[in-house]
């Protein structure tokens, strides 16, 4: 007896193949027409596409530089500033409102009617308030009320408040960037909040008698029992709201933080180069995207159950 093959066209596997490639083709010859038709009609409107201009002099000033910088430098090292500062903004921003949001999280779910409350008050604020108008309030309504420095307000001698900004001890953060912090702090985590609750509620409370019936207080069968298995629900959306907090910090603009989408529309006003300034905007935020889900899925795969 012969074994005969069946044809190929017949085989799963080589359509879920195809389908791929045909994919990928339509994909870059969507890209390839888009980029033939720009480059068409800028021509026709008589400009010219590159990237030359980043290494033209900047010749503006920005607020806020953690690396050193003047206005004599070039558009590439304002945007790399900018970048920075987004990045100062986004890695202490998620650290803050993953502490906020898991504490009111949890704050939810507890048997205390005024620590429930509060949180509940807070979720439904924060949650439903727009974020820009939060800005706007923490900016205007807030940082700009406080006192001069020379009559600065001291909390325990750890926090000074001025309309110079927040001393924290010896380091100084600007109206803007406390501003920008504290409402991203307080608007994510408003979300970050009900998916820890939800998270914890979707663990069997059964595993709640098992962890008493250890002998283990409340606070220790939420830590070591309830809350690791939670975070298998927890990190997918939690993921989607890192991301959303760092593209949100692109509203830097409205009060005049010195983000990267702040740096990038000063030198589109300057230069004119709005497809090549957009082109960089995109690309930086999709980097910073892809790096944050990358991260997640990581330490997502890392408290998955493993099936042996």
């Amino acid at each position: 007896m012969t074994n005969s093959k069946p044809p190929i066209w017949r085989d799963s596997r080589f359509w879920q193949i195809s389908t791929q490639v045909i994919a990928v083709i339509l994909a870059i010859s969507i890209v390839v027409i888009l980029a033939m038709n720009l480059n068409r009609n800028l021509q026709l409107l008589g400009i010219k596409f590159g990237f030359d201009f980043l290494q033209q002099q900047a010749s503006f000033d920005i607020g806020e530089t953690p690396i050193n910088y003047s206005p004599t430098d070039t558009y590439i090292r304002a945007l790399l500033v900018g970048l920075l500062n987004s990045l100062k903004i986004a890695i202490t921003g998620i650290i803050l409102t993953t502490i906020l949001g898991v504490t009111a999280g949890i704050a939810r779910l507890s048997d205390n009617w005024l620590v429930r409350n509060i949180s509940l008050v807070y979720v439904e604020i924060f949650r439903n308030t727009p974020l820009l108008l939060q800005l706007l309030f923490w900016y205007f309504a807030v940082f700009l009320s406080f006192p001069k420095v020379e009559n600065q307000v001291s909390i325990w001698g750890i926090f000074a408040f001025s309309q110079n900004g927040v001393k924290f001890f010896g380091v100084n953060f600007s109206p803007e960037f406390a501003t920008l912090l504290l409402g991203l702090t307080f608007y994510t985590g408003s979300f970050i909040a009900e998916i820890v609750r939800a998270g914890i509620k979707s663990v069997n409370k059964g595993q709640w008698e098992a962890g008493k019936s250890l002998g283990l207080n409340s606070s220790l069968v939420m830590r070591l029992v309830i809350f690791p298995q939670a975070l298998r629900v927890i990190i997918p959306p939690l993921t989607s709201q890192y991301l959303n907090l760092t593209k949100n910090s692109s509203l830097a603009i409205a009060i005049g933080y010195p983000d990267v989408y702040f740096v990038a529309s000063t030198t589109f006003n300057q230069t004119g180069k709005a497809v090549e300034v957009m082109l960089l905007i995109m690309l930086t935020y999709l980097t910073l995207s892809l790096i944050i889900s990358l991260l997640m899925n990581l330490f997502n795969r890392s408290v998955q159950i493993k099936e042996r």
